[in-house]
């Protein structure tokens, strides 16, 4: 072959290689009109302009939906928005409109466009149907990311069960979730509550998709809200996550006192581990379960569910050094149905509440975070190095101290925990899950330890 052939050849198979890069990307947008797509719900208006898509809003409307014709599965896809005002917006993706359900809202997964001072660009909603999944608490950095007044790159891939979100290249969110794993794509105009606030816009251009051939991103190190029960994602894996229950056997759990786990009063059954009812005192069923391994620093992460007027808490720090007498002692991540348990209006300024560093902090109560009874919530611990404490639940951080401190002391010697000496301070304890006679179900407990 000669020098010029192959040169020839090479051109050739590189402009084949460009053109099939290139038509991995759909756009979802000529430039032109709003072919391909449709409005649904509320009447805020939607037009094209310099080669934009235009939303505006309009007073007395719902939220307003301008979607694909196509339902969409496994994607990539990329945009620019701008805000021209500080309102509200958002994107969805993998969502749904049924005239059976709410008379056709839209609803389903969500990225969020937030110029508040909040600053939850990038996190991701479920509309009109679950709320917050991955609220920009569980990555506070990423509020940074977005620009005011400015284009902005988004970037969302939901490949399987993942789903992901970038900001201008920063990693703002990232959930497990199977409960929807296809629907439309669509540009929100937000209802607006005041007359004045009718005629801001929000715009959309270089919008695109790929569908095939698609490769995940690689791992980053952002907190990862995985709603499939007792799994762990290949960045949780890469975080350093890891089951402290596997969600099938009792391994690496033990009574607390104990040698062997249980043989009555929990039920390990359908991914669940239920503590079950009794009309036993505290502890005198099943009795609390610890895990076998100690720990120091970590991140411990669990969903929980309820029953009506339940009572149990999750307790780290635990020693068993007190006695083998009613519940193990140490630091309790409360869990209580605040509304039919007499123990919510007991102790010191609410601290014996949904959430509270029981009998010792109050947790903060944030309307969104309240638990229904039955439902699956989420609760998280973190134990600093530095012996700096957080609960969390539904993400949403609730209560932060430290161990050690004047006031941690101060607390501790006004509670029920006075008589303990050095209470809550061991260098390492277990994780223990309360028996209180109620029934109360655990699932997707994972740990990762800190440095």
């Amino acid at each position: 072959m000669t020098k010029k052939k192959s040169i020839l050849c090479l051109l050739l198979l590189t402009s084949a290689f460009l053109c099939d890069a290139q038509e991995k990307w759909t756009n979802l947008f000529n430039g032109k009109n709003l072919d391909g797509w449709k409005q649904l719900n509320g009447k805020a208006k939607y037009e094209v302009v310099n080669n934009e898509i235009v939303g505006t809003t309009v007073h007395g409307e719902p939220n307003s939906f301008l979607v694909t014709e196509q339902y969409y599965g496994d994607f990539i896809l990329e945009l620019d928005f701008r805000l021209d005002a500080d309102m509200n917006s958002g994107i969805q993706f993998r969502s749904e409109s049924k005239p059976d359900y709410r008379e056709g809202r839209v609803h389903g997964y969500q990225m969020e466009i937030d110029p508040s001072s909040r600053a939850w660009t990038g996190g991701i909603y479920d509309e009109a149907r679950r709320g917050w999944l991955y609220p920009l608490e569980y990555n506070p950095s990423a509020k940074n990311a977005y620009r005011q007044r400015e284009w902005n790159r988004a970037r969302v891939e939901c490949i399987g069960d993942v789903i992901r979100v970038w900001i201008n290249g920063v990693p703002t969110a990232n959930v497990v979730d199977n409960l929807t794993t296809r629907g439309v794509i669509a540009l929100q105009v937000h209802s607006v509550q005041k007359q004045e606030e009718s005629g801001q816009q929000v715009r959309w251009r270089n919008i695109r998709i790929q569908t095939r051939d698609l490769k995940p991103s690689a791992p980053d190190s952002i907190f990862v809200v995985n709603l499939v029960p007792n799994t762990l994602s290949q960045q949780e894996k890469h975080n350093g996550v890891r089951l402290l229950w596997d969600g099938r056997t009792s391994r690496g759990w033990r009574g607390a006192y104990k040698n062997e786990f249980p043989q009555s009063g929990w039920e390990i059954k359908d991914g669940m581990l239920s503590v079950q009812k009794s009309d036993g005192a505290e502890s005198e069923n099943g009795g609390d379960i610890v895990t076998e391994e100690t720990f120091a620093a970590f991140d411990l992460q669990f969903q929980f569910r309820l029953t009506e007027g339940a009572n149990s808490g999750v307790k780290y720090f635990v020693t068993e050094s007190e006695g083998n007498k009613g519940s193990a002692i140490g630091l309790e991540y409360q869990l209580l149905d605040d509304a039919k348990h007499p123990d919510a209006t007991q102790g010191a300024a609410g601290n014996r509440t949904m959430a509270s560093l029981y009998d010792l902090i109050p947790s903060i109560k944030i309307n969104r975070d309240a638990p229904p009874i039955g439902a699956w919530n989420s609760g998280r611990i973190v134990a600093y190095p530095d012996n700096r404490i957080e609960h969390w639940l539904n993400g949403y951080k609730v209560v932060e101290y430290q161990r050690g401190t004047p006031i941690y002391n101060a607390l501790v010697a006004r509670s029920k925990y006075a008589k303990w000496e050095n209470f809550g301070m061991a260098e390492k304890g277990r994780i223990l899950l309360q028996d209180h006679g109620d029934q109360v179900s655990f699932r997707s407990i994972k740990i990762r330890t800190l440095e």
